[in-house]
């Protein structure tokens, strides 16, 4: 009873505090009764109380401050700036309705991009083919250059010769034929010295490639030793040597070199052999006549496009036959490439799918990726969905590490359409928000995800009618 008299007390204390609180806030006057909505006039303003609706009531949770830059990612396409005006005008903003401008070049010095790399995927029909040729022929007029090592499809040919380049057409029983050892042009800032060990690394490069590629294994210790005497040999009395100079050495150890590497002729013959066949191939098997000689063509670095048109090797998906021949071909581009005096230019890895599957392959695009910076270039590699980078090897591999090394050093991701079953890897691969994946489910053809480091565009290719006329994969159907 006396712990109840005590409360009562104090609820009464409560109750009289609350009612002097608010006599207190009307001036000791108590309050008027309210006026009904005639009595009410625009000169007399309305009252708030403490306790009605019309008072401002303060929110009971903390303020979160934040600059625009890391907002931004919170909530994308709300108010974007856009990249400037600085580079290609590929289409429209959607989301903020300006133009949108893209210049990789550009924005690494901005320090938007970490490196000049462009990933572009999307299913069949989505404007993949239409995208990647805007971005490559719009970049020309702004003094770039294109080069694309492999057209499975020869879909660049009429491109490039639109754009008053070259389209070199390799393929059996044609009369075009590279030669993947030539040295090229020796840039003016390399010394004499310098060039000599950058031809003879890039030519024991290509050389380790085609074998493993063939072999469908990594070489042994003895057979680099093989490879390396071989080349040795045939450098030193060729200016320019051959693949069949190459195979010849390999069956046909010089003893001169064998004594110097303090071995035996007939070891290096045994240890060199299945080196041998597996590059023979290219001089008597089904590539034959394509790089089994000295190149009937020369490379012109001054061309604003060059494209290799690799469709006539067939449409039935000779997929090791053209992984040889991109190996070979963009051996003997990479001369002009490397010229830190070419300018910027765009290197177009087509149909990557189809060449991401040859670990040794991976291993020389993904060096040609960390040098892009170095020789002022950007690749673009165009697949159809992100898993064909997890189809390469297992979980752990070697390829599967090279392959999503890929993605990692492509700053700008440009994603079409892509299938629902696609979605969650993709948003794994590449770190998307459920806003983004969301998107990207429903884009209709032509329009892109524009993934950037902490920015994201949803952009509307906008296409003239030549262009839709020279962009067109669709002509046969």
């Amino acid at each position: 009873m006396r712990q109840s008299a005590a409360y009562y007390e104090l609820a009464e204390t409560d109750r009289k505090t609350r009612k002097a609180n608010r006599k207190a806030a009307y001036g000791g006057r108590p309050p008027t009764p309210a006026k009904t909505g005639t009595e009410l006039s625009e000169a007399e303003p309305v009252k708030s109380r403490p306790y009605d609706a019309r008072r401002r009531l303060p929110l009971l949770v903390d303020t979160h401050r934040a600059t625009t830059k890391i907002l931004r990612v919170a909530y994308p396409f709300l108010a974007e700036g856009g990249l400037g005006a600085d580079g290609t005008y590929i289409g429209a903003d959607v989301f903020s309705g300006g133009s949108f401008v893209y210049d990789p070049w550009v924005l690494y010095q901005a320090r938007v991009l970490t490196n000049p790399n462009v990933l572009l995927a999307g299913v069949i029909g989505s404007g993949k083919s239409s995208t990647a040729k805007a971005l490559i022929t719009r970049s020309i007029a702004l003094g770039h250059k294109a080069y694309v090592p492999c057209d499975p499809k020869g879909e660049w040919t009429s491109v490039a010769e639109a754009m008053g380049g070259a389209a070199i057409k390799i393929g059996p029983g044609l009369p075009t034929r590279l030669n993947p050892l030539d040295a090229g042009r020796r840039p003016s800032t390399i010394g004499l010295d310098e060039w000599d060990r950058i031809v003879w690394s890039r030519r024991r490069a290509l050389l380790g490639t085609l074998a493993e590629s063939t072999l469908g294994r990594p070489l042994a210790a003895v057979e680099h030793t093989v490879l390396d005497l071989a080349l040795q040999a045939v450098s030193s009395v060729a200016e320019s040597p051959t693949i069949p100079d190459v195979v010849v050495a390999l069956f046909t150890p010089d003893s001169a070199w064998a004594e110097r590497a303090g071995l035996k002729t007939s070891s290096l013959t045994t240890d060199g052999r299945e080196v041998a066949h597996a590059i023979r191939r290219l001089v008597h098997g089904d590539l034959s006549g394509m790089f089994d000689g000295p190149s009937t063509t020369t490379f012109d670095p001054a061309l604003p496009m060059v494209t290799l048109d690799s469709s006539w090797l067939g449409s039935g998906g000779n997929d090791d036959a053209l992984r040889l021949t991109l190996a070979c071909a963009s051996s003997w581009m990479e001369a002009a490439v490397a010229d830190p005096a070419g300018g910027n230019r765009y290197i177009v890895y087509d149909e990557g799918w189809r060449v991401m599957r040859d670990p040794a392959l991976l291993r020389r695009m993904q060096e040609q990726w960390k040098l892009s910076r170095a020789w002022g270039v950007a690749n673009v590699l165009i697949v159809h969905r992100l898993s064909d980078l997890a189809a390469v090897g297992d979980l752990g591999s070697e390829a599967r590490a090279l392959a999503e090394g890929l993605l990692a050093d492509c700053s700008t991701r440009i994603m079409l359409r892509q299938e629902p079953d696609q979605l969650a890897r993709t948003a794994t691969l590449l770190g998307l928000t459920d806003v983004e994946i969301a998107t990207i489910a429903k884009l209709p053809k032509g329009r892109a995800l524009w993934r950037l480091p902490n920015r994201s565009f949803v952009v509307q290719l906008v296409r003239h009618a030549r262009e839709v006329q020279l962009f067109d994969t669709d002509a046969r159907m």
